[in-house]
């Protein structure tokens, strides 16, 4: 009875642990991963969506507008819409379109989380920090309401590994972004580790 009782107690202290105990903070320039940040004026993205089951795939076409917000289209191949979104310069987030049985909070609310994560929107440095972790990454970090964006390099700072957006104990979505020209990525990806959710990008030269 002691040893399950044991064995209890370890499981939920090690279930509980958190993933980013490791980490320590170090002394860097937290606006030095600003470097890796997409420079859209108008991009165009193969794109493939996976959610629960549901599978769309069209283009994404993301540009820079005049008044410095951002524009989201994503539509299949003949131009019928699955959502129009907007990313103001002062933090505001509009929908202008989704499709209706993709309108519902949650999804609205993920697809916005992602995109800001991966285009490196309203970057709040007044709390952001650097840290390191044991292999030597080091990871730029920066508070949300909720959780935390961590932007994570190599040990140089040169490379970016991936992102995440995290709780306080465990990573709850990971993107990679690759190959770097002109300022943009040729490849992007999105997956969730709490349901099946993912999103792949592959840039489409004009």
């Amino acid at each position: 009875m002691r040893y399950l009782l044991l064995s209890s107690s370890l499981f939920i202290l090690f279930s509980c642990s958190s993933a980013y105990k490791g980490l320590q903070k170090t002394i860097g320039d937290i606006n030095a991963i600003q470097k890796f940040k997409p420079a859209i004026t108008v991009a165009l993205y193969k794109t493939e969506v996976n959610v629960i089951g549901n599978y769309l795939s069209g283009l994404l076409l993301i540009k820079k507008m005049p008044d410095s917000s951002t524009r989201m289209l994503f539509s299949n191949e003949m131009g019928f819409k699955f959502f129009d979104f907007e990313f103001s310069k002062d933090g505001n987030f509009k929908v202008y379109y989704i499709l209706k049985k993709m309108d519902r909070k949650a999804v609205v609310k993920t697809l916005r989380k992602d995109f800001e994560l991966v285009l490196m929107q309203h970057m709040d440095t007044t709390n952001a920090y650097a840290c390191k972790d044991t292999a030597g990454l080091r990871y730029y970090v920066f508070p949300q309401k909720k959780g935390y964006n961590y932007y994570i390099t190599d040990s140089t700072g040169n490379e970016l590994v991936k992102m995440e957006r995290a709780s306080k104990r465990k990573s709850v979505m990971t993107a990679i972004t690759k190959n770097y020209t002109n300022g943009l990525p040729d490849t992007i990806g999105i997956t969730h580790h709490n349901f099946d959710f993912t999103i792949g990008l592959k840039k489409i030269e004009r």
